[in-house]
C-alpha cells in the first residue's frame, strides 16, 4: 500500500505589490540590492474582502474545477493556516461547507508555517497507508500580511499571500518517501505575533529590531538574523538526513524544492548541503515568501516547466516559525 500526489493547484490573493510601489514610500532603501540577494521582485496580499477561508476556498474549486470528479472522494481534509478565519471553529469545516465536499469527511486544521506542507504531505501518507482514508485534500492558506505593520517595511518585501490545495491518494506504487522532522522550541519568539485573538492591544508600543523593521506585539515580528542561521545550521543537515533516510543519494535526486524563502538563503544551504546546486529549484521573483503555499507553488510550477520530462525524485524541505522543519522524498 501506497500513496502518491495526483494533483496541484494554487491562487495568489489579488492585491499586487511591486518594488516600485515601495520604493515611492521608502526611497532611501537599497531595492536593487534586495532584489539581488533575496530574489523578490513583487508579491500579492489580501484585499480588504479577502481572507485565509477565501483564498483555500478558490484554490480548493481551482482544483475541483479541472478535476471534477474527485469531489466526492475526498474522504480528509488537512488545512494548514497560522491565520485561520476564526480562533474556532476550524477552517478546514468551512472549507467543506464552502466546496460542497461530502459530509463523511475528516477535516482538520495544523498550525505551521513554512515547515507545514510538508508536515501536511506526512500525515496525509499516514492517513491512507495506515487504511484509515483513500483521498486527502491537502490546503495550505496564508495571509500574513494582515499580520505586518504597514511601517514595517522588510516583512512587507518579503510575505505575500496565497493558498494552494493538494490531493494526495491511495497508490499501488509508493510515490512518497519517508520523512525527517524537527523542532526546537527555543525560537519560539524568533518569528512571532504576540498578541493573540484575545489580549490584542488598541494602541501597543511601537518597537523596531532594525532601520526598516517597525512593529508592535500585534504584529508579527522575525528576527531575521536568527532565523537565517537557524535555517544554515539545521537544513543542510536535514536534506542530507531525508537522503539516508530514503537511501538516496544527489545523483538519485531531480530537484531540490525547498521553502521559497530567500535565494541567497538557499543557495548557502545547498552549498553547505555539499549537494548538487543546479538541482535548486526558485519560485519566489514574482510571489514572494508565501509561507505553507510556497513549496506547493514552487512544486506546481516545477512540474509544469519540466512536464515532459521523465522525473526520478523531487526532494522537498520547509523550515522556519516554531522553530520547525521538515523533508520527505516524492515521486510524480
Amino acid at each position: 500500500m501506497g500513496s502518491k500526489i495526483s494533483n496541484i493547484e494554487f491562487v495568489l490573493a489579488k492585491k499586487e505589490l511591486d518594488n516600485n510601489y515601495f520604493k515611492n514610500k521608502f526611497p532611501d532603501y537599497d531595492f536593487e540590492k534586495f532584489e539581488k540577494k533575496v530574489g523578490i521582485k513583487k508579491r500579492y496580499i489580501c484585499e480588504e474582502n479577502e481572507s485565509t477561508l477565501t483564498l483555500a476556498v478558490s484554490a480548493v474549486n481551482k482544483l475541483l474545477k479541472k478535476t471534477p470528479t474527485i469531489r466526492s472522494e475526498i474522504d480528509f481534509i488537512i488545512l494548514c493556516t497560522q491565520s485561520p478565519e476564526f480562533p474556532l471553529p476550524t477552517t478546514a469545516c468551512i472549507v467543506q461547507k464552502k466546496c460542497n465536499l461530502k459530509t463523511s469527511i475528516g477535516a482538520l486544521d495544523i498550525n505551521l508555517g513554512c515547515s507545514g506542507y510538508t508536515y501536511g504531505i506526512s500525515l496525509a501518507k499516514g492517513l491512507i497507508e495506515s487504511g484509515q482514508s483513500k483521498k486527502v485534500l491537502l490546503v495550505t492558506s496564508e495571509t500574513y500580511s494582515k499580520y505586518i505593520n504597514k511601517v514595517d517595511l522588510i516583512n512587507q518585501l518579503i510575505f505575500g499571500d496565497a493558498a494552494s490545495a493538494t490531493i494526495i491518494e491511495y497508490s499501488k506504487e509508493n510515490k512518497i518517501g519517508n520523512s525527517v522532522f524537527g523542532t526546537d522550541g527555543s525560537g519560539f519568539d524568533k518569528l512571532i505575533v504576540r498578541n493573540n485573538f484575545f489580549n490584542k492591544q488598541d494602541n501597543p508600543e511601537q518597537k523596531k529590531y532594525s532601520g526598516k523593521n517597525i512593529y508592535t506585539d500585534n504584529n508579527l515580528f522575525m528576527d531575521g538574523s536568527c532565523v537565517f542561521n537557524f535555517t544554515l545550521e539545521r537544513i543542510p543537515l536535514l536534506l542530507n538526513q531525508v537522503l539516508q533516510k530514503n537511501n538516496l543519494s544527489d545523483d538519485d535526486i531531480d530537484q531540490y524544492i525547498l521553502h521559497q524563502a530567500n535565494k541567497f538563503l538557499l543557495k548557502n544551504v545547498i552549498r553547505k548541503s555539499n549537494l548538487d546546486m543546479s538541482k535548486l529549484f526558485f519560485e519566489l521573483e514574482n510571489n514572494g515568501n508565501t509561507v505553507s503555499s510556497s513549496i506547493p507553488i514552487a512544486l506546481y510550477s516545477y512540474l509544469k516547466e519540466k512536464k515532459s520530462k521523465k522525473l526520478k525524485n523531487i526532494l522537498l524541505a520547509g523550515f522556519g516559525v516554531g522553530l520547525s522543519w521538515s523533508g520527505i522524498t516524492i515521486k510524480i
